[in-house]
């Protein structure tokens, strides 16, 4: 289970507070439009900060070269200050954070393939030149950042938006492109992975048409990445995917690449 301290490595003492405080014993409490706390939501959303952080435990003192933590609700929409896009603490940036702080990790790299931009983890470390943030995501959709001209104070910030209709050629060819070089550039002690699955061609939430294989291809192109740059350690979180089944296709897909580490 996480703890306040550990959301707080991401969010201010106030925001984390104040999410413990709405969530409700009964009924339905509505953060945004979108965003709904449940009696069981907390407890959810604590339990995904605290398997962030257990996989980078695990990862960091070298017990596994990799891990992917299976938890929802996802985080890469949650700002500093705002909870949004059923995202309420921000996993993948809590645990880049905590990779930081508890085992002296100078540099973590974010890359993010949820289909939707993940505004709360650039908002995060829009100003941290000791971690890099990089998108493919749809745009124009939700939540309407992540063109490339948002680069960051420090241009540690690498946006590969793809169009409507875009498959499988244009999402590896971003990846090759736009990504995995300024990953290599950056040289990371860590690589967290924002695995959102929705940019399946079967997921009803946006209009990519990726394969369960394009996942997994990029799975193993980070890998190899990551063995030349931080000894293969890699910490996934799950983020998006709305279909079940192009969802559990796509995390089987994904997980079997890391098992062949």
């Amino acid at each position: 289970m996480g703890t306040p301290e550990m959301a707080s490595l991401a969010h201010p003492e106030a925001y984390v507070s104040a999410i413990a405080e709405v969530a409700p014993k009964e009924g339905m409490v509505a953060i945004d439009a979108d965003t709904t706390m449940s009696p069981g939501t907390y407890e959810a959303v604590m339990r995904g900060v605290g398997g962030a952080v257990r996989a980078v435990d695990e990862v960091m003192t070298g017990k596994v070269k990799n891990a992917f933590s299976a938890m929802r609700p996802p985080g890469h929409h949650a700002e500093r200050t705002r909870a949004m896009g059923f995202c309420f603490y921000n996993n993948a940036a809590i645990a880049a954070r905590h990779a930081q702080k508890a085992h002296g990790a100078e540099r973590a790299v974010i890359v993010d393939w949820d289909v939707h931009h993940g505004n709360g983890s650039q908002d995060i470390f829009w100003s941290d030149a000791s971690v890099m943030y990089c998108s493919t995501h749809q745009m124009p959709l939700y939540p309407g950042t992540g063109a490339p001209s948002e680069r960051g104070d420090h241009d540690t910030i690498v946006n590969a938006p793809m169009s409507p209709g875009d498959g499988s050629d244009l999402f590896r060819e971003a990846f090759e492109a736009a990504i995995l070089p300024r990953i290599a550039d950056f040289g990371p002690d860590l690589i967290v992975i924002s695995a959102g699955f929705d940019a399946h061609w079967r997921d009803p939430l946006a209009n990519l048409n990726l394969t369960e294989a394009d996942f997994g291809w990029a799975t193993v192109k980070l890998m190899e990445l990551a063995e030349k740059r931080c000894q293969g350690r890699i910490v996934s979180v799950l983020e998006g995917g709305y279909d079940l089944e192009g969802l559990s296709r796509s995390v089987a897909a994904h997980v079997t690449a890391l098992m062949g580490a």
